[in-house]
Order: structure tokens, then C-alpha cells, then sequence
């Protein structure tokens, strides 16, 4: 793969601003982005006269433009992660006999984006567009493992942050993060009837290039008829398909097992 430095370092700025809190000065791009001043000031110009960049004068300070909106809102409506997403959980499905689906985080709770439904399985109550608290699914736990530690204790402050549907699960900060830690090691989350009383799911993670959680691939299986074998059968296909997702994303591969 040829790479063209100019662009890369134009993604690079772009990428840069895209996860600062607020506009930053030019010095500090140059700087965290490991640019020379004078080519950081280029980049900008050029980014700023296409509106990708947005220069604030009076604070001598530069965020995202509008372009970079309609960059993100193109994506939303082509929604090419799910498009790419539909076919390896398809093959997830054939191979495992058993409902799969894929979820995305959103603060503490995970929202269901794509459901693969087995030939004779029921509906579950994860179906497209719904929303369950992230530490109880497996697709959660995935998630919040992969993220930084400071990110989950902001997500979870306090007890009041934790809510339970089966009166099961963590109910604390101090009980989530041995789950988290145990996820990390063995590269897959589970959950056994947190959601639903009776059923059981895996689920693993789909990383960016930075390592950064975007996706959880999961099954769900009655619990009380699948036994170790079975259930390490799942996981590994399970693995397989966010492995599979995370190389077509360009992700990095590396970070899961």
C-alpha cells in the first residue's frame, strides 16, 4: 500500500481536532500531531478554505468546519459499517444455529443496529433500534473493556449508574471491573440471563485502527441446553466474525486474540 504523506498528514490533523473538546491553537496541533509549525499552518489554510477546518480569529484557536459535518452525516445515511457488517453476521448465524446482532455504545447503554435472526429462533428483545444498559449484555462488557479506565469510571460514577433488569449483574464499579478485566483476557464477554432470564450470550468486540471499541458482535443461546464445548464453539465463531469486521474496517487486529 502506497501512502501519501500529505494526506496522511492532513487525516492526521482532522483526526486530531475531531477528538478535542473544544477548538485548539495552532501550536497545539503542530505540536501533539508532531508537525512543523509551518506546514500545520499550511494544512489549516488549505483545510479552512474548504470548510473542513474553522478558523477562530479573535481566539487564534481552530476546530471542524461544516464540511467535516457532512463528511459524518454522508456516512450516517450510507451506513457502510453495517453494510459491511450484514454478510460476516450472516455466516454467523448458518455457523452457529443461533440469533446474532451487532451493537454500538452509547454512554452507558448499547443500541442494537443489525439482528440476524436464526431459522425457528425467537425474537429477542435486543431487535434492531433497542437500548439495554451496556454492563448487563455481553455486546456492553465487550465495549466498556476495550475502553480507557478513566472512560468507564466516568460512565459509572456511583451506584445509581448501574441499573438491573433480572436483579443480576454489577451494581458497582468495583464489581464491573473484574468483568471487564476477565474480558480483556480471554477476548470475548459474557452474560448469562442478565437480560433475559433463560438466555445466554457472547460477544466480542470490533476495534478501529486505534484500538478503539466500535462495534459489538454478539449470540444469544438458550443457556441450559449448550455445555462447555458448545459454548466455546460460539465464542470462537463469535471471535472470528469481530476479527473479520475489524480487518475490514482497517482495525487493529492486533489487540484481539
Amino acid at each position: 500500500m502506497t501512502i501519501v504523506p500529505a494526506a496522511a498528514q492532513v487525516l492526521a490533523v482532522l483526526r486530531y481536532l475531531a477528538k478535542q473538546a473544544a477548538p485548539v491553537p495552532a501550536a497545539a496541533i503542530a505540536r501533539d500531531v508532531g508537525l512543523p509549525r509551518s506546514t500545520t499552518y499550511h494544512l489549516l489554510d488549505t483545510l479552512a478554505s474548504d470548510g473542513f477546518v474553522v478558523h477562530l480569529p479573535e481566539e487564534r484557536r481552530y476546530g471542524l468546519g461544516v464540511s467535516a459535518f457532512e463528511l459524518a452525516s454522508g456516512y450516517e445515511r450510507q451506513a457502510p459499517f453495517q453494510r459491511l457488517a450484514r454478510v460476516p453476521l450472516a455466516t454467523l448465524v448458518d455457523r452457529t444455529g443461533h440469533n446474532a446482532n451487532l451493537a454500538v455504545l452509547h454512554g452507558r447503554e448499547v443500541i442494537y443496529v443489525i439482528e440476524e435472526r436464526a431459522p425457528g429462533r425467537a425474537p429477542l428483545v435486543s431487535e434492531v433500534g433497542v437500548r439495554l444498559p451496556a454492563q448487563l449484555t455481553a455486546s456492553g462488557r465487550a465495549l466498556l473493556a476495550h475502553l480507557p479506565a478513566a472512560q468507564v469510571r466516568a460512565l459509572f460514577p456511583d451506584r445509581s449508574a448501574f441499573v438491573l433488569r433480572n436483579d443480576a449483574g454489577p451494581t458497582s464499579l468495583s464489581a464491573l471491573r473484574p468483568l471487564l478485566t476477565e474480558v480483556r483476557r480471554r477476548g470475548y464477554a459474557t452474560e448469562e440471563g442478565e437480560i433475559t432470564g433463560g438466555l445466554s450470550s457472547v460477544a466480542a468486540p470490533v476495534l478501529d485502527h486505534l484500538a478503539h471499541p466500535i462495534a459489538g458482535v454478539s449470540v444469544t443461546f438458550p443457556g441450559s441446553t449448550a455445555d462447555a464445548a458448545e459454548r466455546d464453539r460460539i465464542a470462537g465463531h463469535v471471535t472470528q466474525t469481530a476479527r473479520e469486521l475489524t480487518r475490514r474496517v482497517g482495525g487493529f487486529s492486533g489487540a484481539q486474540r
